[in-house]
């Protein structure tokens, strides 16, 4: 297969993969995110995945292919939103800290602490010196959650100029997306090389041997999610846990109970 050089040097495949193609494969990934979320919860297990990247790159579409298949109670996504007055006067990782994993929880934050070095710097929402502050302080933040027990993965999604200016139109044309488009959005899509300087700074701050970045080109959305997936899959050292052969048990009998006579109110069956 021909293969192209992507923005970020890596090889980008020329034909997309066709919708039975993504969902073959990911059907095969959602039976291991199964067995990752059992041995999660018979283990105690933490894993704290952190997904950061320009807006369109496609965080949100990663996050939902991988929850689709798995408990809610095990996988929890957090998406904080702009911190309130109290919270701009607290430590600045005060607000993430009781999000983090307990035990048998997979806990994926759709834009994390590293906010502070990326729309908050570049947007002018602090200054250069809690930049800098925070440079210095997350790789200690990190070694701690590391030494706690919690398996921190971090994903950087790339996608190139070409291809978010793509995804912001199709939002703006699209009824079903323009919630995704926020003033924030629109402001921030005009400073690409601010971003590119401060995505630049922030992974050579906080690229450890212990809490490592792992980037993923995005421009094609199903490989990317594909791609993300399995990756995650193969750097946590989980196992299928034994299980019991399940069977459904017999139903009760009736026992003169009847289907009551009574008006309820139907949803129309339109389709």
């Amino acid at each position: 297969m021909t293969k192209t050089k992507s923005e970020n040097g890596q090889p980008e495949k020329d034909r997309s993969l066709s919708y039975k193609e993504y969902r073959k494969a990911l059907f095969d990934l959602h039976v291991e995110l199964v067995k990752l979320q059992e041995w999660v919860v018979q283990t105690g297990a933490k894993i704290c995945i952190v997904f950061e990247g320009r807006d369109g790159a496609g965080k949100g579409g990663t996050i939902k292919a991988m929850t689709e298949r798995v408990s809610p109670r095990v996988f929890r996504v957090v998406a904080l939103p702009a911190p309130s007055e109290r919270e701009k006067s607290q430590m600045y990782m005060q607000r993430y800290v009781p999000h983090l994993p307990a035990a048998g929880e997979v806990v994926i934050f759709d834009r994390s602490w590293y906010n502070r070095a990326g729309v908050e710097r570049v947007m002018g929402f602090c200054s250069e010196d809690d930049v800098q502050d925070f440079f210095k302080a997350v790789p200690l933040v990190e070694r701690a959650i590391v030494h706690s027990g919690i398996i921190l993965l971090k994903y950087w999604l790339e996608v190139s100029p070409e291809e978010q200016t793509r995804r912001l139109e199709a939002r703006i044309n699209d009824g079903r997306k323009l919630w995704k488009l926020t003033d924030m959005d629109l402001k921030s899509y005009s400073r690409w090389y601010d971003y590119s300087r401060a995505r630049d700074e922030m992974l050579a701050a906080s690229d450890t041997d212990f809490a490592s970045w792992y980037l993923a080109n995005s421009n094609d959305k199903r490989r990317a999610r594909l791609n993300i997936i399995s990756d995650m899959l193969q750097r946590v050292p989980y196992k299928q846990p034994a299980r019991k052969k399940v069977s459904l048990p017999k139903r009760q009998k009736p026992d003169g109970y009847k289907e009551p006579d009574y008006p309820f109110k139907y949803v129309a069956e339109r389709y």
